[in-house]
């Protein structure tokens, strides 16, 4: 087996378990180190003790590195595959086998932890047509927004991708900040060049309700949103505690979503759980699409939309009322619109 392809196998299932970011670190870093080395080269050394006290390479990944190069599967890689490699809740398996991609992920040029490249090998790997990259807008600090500049660049990066790829799509995006007022943070030249925009509030989420509604109102009403990011922006688990959700007239934020033709995505992320399923029967009633995504930060994350298929199918919602089921062209077609 490739010690390379091992080592991050390794870290898809740790980081699709959601286990802690310095161990699955390990198992990327180690891979990185090696992965310049020829494949002779790289037997030689692992099978004769020269990969020991390399910089970025552990007692553990050295194992599996030397496992991999006498052509097994290591034994690590045997255990986490025998304890994770099955779906991740139960129900929503027929949706999920109907899901072409993926609207909402992050790269290391924003808040990610590995290079766009990763994230697309990864997504097409899992069998996916297409995924969007959707990296933060400047105004998110935190997460080391994207000035028009690096977005400038970054579209680049995107079409070099694809043209090394053929039956796969790696998607232009944005995960755009809904500003106080409404208006999205990035230029509209910018957004108008995108494949998808993901609109979504990550400020003053405690906002008064009517004052909520209007900047939501606004910002799904710009002719460049095409998903409603996590909509309430609550948290019910996870490192960063829990949070409630934002209040906001949801009546009249969906009938907005089905008017001007947004989908609400249902963000499959375990901690997010977003929207609360009363929502999500809400905004069914009223006649919204929806979008299934991972928001994924990790190559590994791209497989939490296990559980966004199952919330999808647990409250009623009908595959053709998905964007993320439909065809390629027709999700472009939908976005350009």
């Amino acid at each position: 087996m490739d010690p390379v392809d091992a080592l991050a196998e390794i870290a898809y299932w740790l980081e699709r378990d959601l286990a802690s970011p310095f161990k699955t670190k390990a198992f990327r870093r180690a891979a990185e180190v090696i992965s310049p080395l020829p494949k002779a080269e790289l037997g030689e050394l692992a099978l004769g003790g020269g990969l020991a006290g390399m910089k970025g390479i552990g007692g553990t990944t050295l194992e599996v590195i030397r496992q991999a190069a006498e052509g097994r599967v290591p034994d690590y890689l045997a255990d986490v595959r025998a304890r994770l490699d099955k779906p991740l809740v139960t129900g929503g398996t027929e949706l999920r086998a109907q899901l072409k991609g993926d609207l909402h992920s992050h790269s290391d040029w924003s808040d990610g932890t590995t290079s766009i490249e990763l994230m697309a090998q990864t997504a097409r790997w899992l069998g996916h047509d297409y995924l969007v990259l959707t990296d933060h807008s400047p105004h998110l600090k935190v997460a080391n927004g994207l000035t028009a500049e690096r977005l400038r660049t970054q579209l680049g990066v995107v079409a070099a991708i694809n043209a090394e790829h053929d039956g796969f799509r790696l998607l232009s995006g944005i995960e755009v900040d809904i500003l106080d007022d409404g208006a999205l943070d990035q230029s509209r030249e910018l957004l108008e060049r995108l494949d998808v925009v993901v609109a979504s509030v990550h400020s003053k989420l405690r906002m008064d309700k009517a004052e909520m509604t209007a900047r939501m109102l606004r910002a799904i009403a710009d002719p460049n949103t095409n998903v409603l990011g996590h909509c309430t922006g609550r948290l019910v688990e996870g490192s960063r505690g829990t949070r409630p959700p934002s209040q906001f007239d949801a009546r009249a934020v969906f009938e907005a979503c089905a008017e001007h033709g947004v989908a609400v995505e249902i963000n499959a992320r375990p901690e997010r759980r977003d929207p609360p399923s009363a929502l999500i029967r809400l905004a069914l009633e009223v006649g919204c699409l929806f979008s299934i995504d991972s928001d994924a930060h990790a190559p590994g994350q791209l497989g939490l939309i296990d559980y966004g298929a199952a919330r999808a199918v647990s409250n009623g919602v009908p595959p053709e009322r998905i964007v993320t089921t439909w065809p390629l062209e027709r999700l472009l077609g939908w976005a350009a619109a």
